[in-house]
């Protein structure tokens, strides 16, 4: 019987950018084929409803007619795409140290559902659940594959592989892939997804240990993290759902409820346990969303109030002045003022 937890939580996006680059190198209008502009590179670290994700990978798989497409797309990870999570990995000094910070900042990372680890006689087992929904075959084929990849990038050791992968779902395509690109047994329609580390993995050196920039840039991810809204709470669904939902035209509560499977009466008291009202709420995401499009330049004002949900530029105006003081020209105006002459 299929899952129907609701599939809620997010990913960082950069992982966006990946997939844009990827698409790029192959020849294609990333942004044509998948109907939007990438993140803004201003936006770090920004993040993206797991729900845009996995669609945004089912539209390029699609059109590229690949089904493989999470698997390969891990293949081109580095440590940039991970963001500030990539370097803290980076400048551990083994690969133990690294899987212990995937564990520590784990919602960095894969903000679905929650990691856990446990020790065999001869592995560590990297252990996801479908607690906050599944995800699906390419945002698991692609966060494992990039996981695996990850791990010989950091190591310089690109030949080192996993004793075995599990999934929860089914091949995507042909077994014979999985063995090229993850280097180990892969299992299908498991229980959970699980990586088996090699515990002789554990000691294996990085290839840019720093000490000192770790514990920097550690502090610089603690302080990420503590931002990061609680697990489960309704409001941090809401703000994940909310640039999709404004884009349809549909954030308003009864639209919003209907999403996260609640009914409205139920939505509104479960943001009044957390101190808060449907409509500030929608304004506070309208206000970020607003100020995050401004950042990109590429975007023109009519196409960020459309993407806002406003039907006319002069009804975003307005509301910019209402939340920021100033109208959105004056605040772009400002941004490039900051960012000096090569912007």
């Amino acid at each position: 019987m299929p899952d129907s937890t609701p599939l809620r939580g997010s990913v960082p996006s950069s992982y966006v950018l990946l997939l844009y680059d990827h698409l790029r190198h192959q020849g294609y209008d990333a942004t044509v084929l998948l109907g939007q502009p990438p993140p803004s590179q201003e936006d770090t670290p920004g993040r993206t409803p797991i729900t845009e994700w996995k669609r945004l990978l089912e539209r390029a798989a699609a059109a590229l007619d690949n089904p493989a497409l999470g698997l390969r797309l891990g293949q081109q990870i580095t440590p940039a795409y991970f963001g500030l999570m990539g370097y803290v990995l980076l400048a551990c000094p083994h690969l133990g140290a690294a899987l212990q910070r995937l564990r520590d900042f784990e919602r960095l990372f894969y903000d679905v559902s929650p990691l856990r680890v446990q020790y065999t006689d001869d592995a560590l087992v990297l252990e996801w659940g479908t607690e906050n929904g599944r995800p699906g075959v390419l945002v698991d084929e692609a966060a494992i594959s990039a996981l695996v990849h990850m791990a010989r990038d950091i190591t310089g050791q690109p030949q080192i592989s996993p004793c075995r992968i599990d999934f929860v779902n089914a091949a995507s395509c042909p077994k014979a892939a999985y063995a090229e690109i993850l280097g180990c047994a892969v299992h299908f329609e498991q229980s959970a997804t699980r990586v088996h580390v090699p515990l002789t993995w554990l000691a294996q050196p990085l290839r840019q240990a720093d000490p000192q920039l770790l514990q920097l840039l550690q502090q610089q991810a603690a302080e990420q993290l503590r931002r990061l809204p609680p697990r489960g709470a309704l409001s941090a669904r809401i703000r994940d759902e909310m640039p999709a939902l404004l884009q349809q035209g549909a954030a308003h509560a009864d639209a919003v409820a209907q999403r996260l499977h609640v009914s409205p009466r139920s939505l509104h008291r479960q943001l009044a346990r957390e101190g808060l009202r449907f409509g500030a709420l929608r304004d506070e995401c309208l206000h970020q969303l607003a100020c995050d499009y401004l950042a990109d330049w590429r975007l023109q004002l009519s196409e960020i109030a459309q993407l806002l949900g406003y039907s006319e530029q002069s009804a975003f105006t307005r509301a910019f002045r209402r939340w920021h003081g100033c109208s959105p020209h004056q605040y772009r105006k400002q941004l490039r003022t900051e960012a000096g002459p090569g912007i």
